[in-house]
């Protein structure tokens, strides 16, 4: 940490920001550890434990959380670096705490949030969206046991870096934020109308056509009327010639 302080402008409310939740996260506890690189503020490497009840459960995740300059105004981005079937690894992951969404995200979290909201995304469906994976429950139970054994290249083994100490209680702004994420779960649960069983299996509608006899008879009643006045107009203009005719020739006689 003193070499941040030499390296970075402590009057920066970016910097100052993020030195004051270094020293809030320093130490570790049984779900969550986060810490600045040695020579980057600006990138945080993390260890979260899988949430429990779920097929991530007894697994160890590692990732990196990448922060810009305008943090805490603009949102992080988040990176998987241990497999584990929810998330692609070494991808920026689409989630409405990170990145991808800065329309969603409010200066007043932070990166413990960030990592609440992670543990909480986990076990909600993928949706197809950015940086996601749709693996069966078994497939991320057997990524999970793996998980113990992996090392990160500049934190070392992560089954190490969690301790048993409980994490402090939820704020209420952090639990507002879960409920919303658990909410989000359920309603895309509830989104996805079950699949029709074979009772169930609707049966396509006949279209009925509507019988056009009466538009016909329209039309056919209007063809003979215009005909009429049409064969009527025709005498008149022979009737008035012959009268024309007729008086010519009385007038020469």
């Amino acid at each position: 940490m003193a070499e941040i302080v030499e390296k970075y402008n402590t009057k920066c409310p970016g910097v100052k920001r993020l030195m004051r939740e270094a020293i809030e996260l320093a130490e570790a506890t049984e779900e969550y550890c986060a810490r600045p690189l040695e020579d980057n503020l600006f990138e945080w490497h993390f260890t979260v434990q899988g949430p429990k009840g779920t097929e991530f459960e007894g697994g160890i995740y590692h990732g990196r959380i990448l922060l810009p300059k305008e943090y805490p105004m603009h949102p992080p981005h988040i990176i998987l670096l241990t497999p584990n079937g929810r998330f692609e690894i070494n991808k920026k992951i689409c989630l409405s705490i990170s990145g991808h969404h800065p329309e969603t995200w409010q200066p007043s979290w932070s990166i413990r949030t960030a990592l609440l909201a992670l543990i909480a995304f986990m076990p909600t469906p993928a949706e197809g969206t950015i940086g996601s994976l749709d693996y069966t429950p078994a497939e991320r139970k057997i990524l999970a046991k793996k998980s113990t054994n992996w090392s990160c290249s500049q934190c070392g083994e992560i089954k190490l870096l969690l301790s048993s100490t409980a994490a402090k209680p939820l704020t209420e702004e952090e639990q507002s934020v879960l409920n919303q994420i658990a909410f989000k779960g359920e309603d895309d649960q509830s989104s996805k109308p079950p699949p029709p069983t074979e009772e169930e299996t609707p049966e396509p509608e006949l279209q009925v056509l509507e019988s056009t006899e009466p538009v016909t008879g329209f039309l056919d009643q209007l063809t003979e009327i215009l005909v009429a006045l049409l064969v009527g107009a025709i005498g008149i203009f022979i009737y008035r010639r012959w009268n024309a005719f007729y008086a010519e020739a009385e007038t020469q006689l």
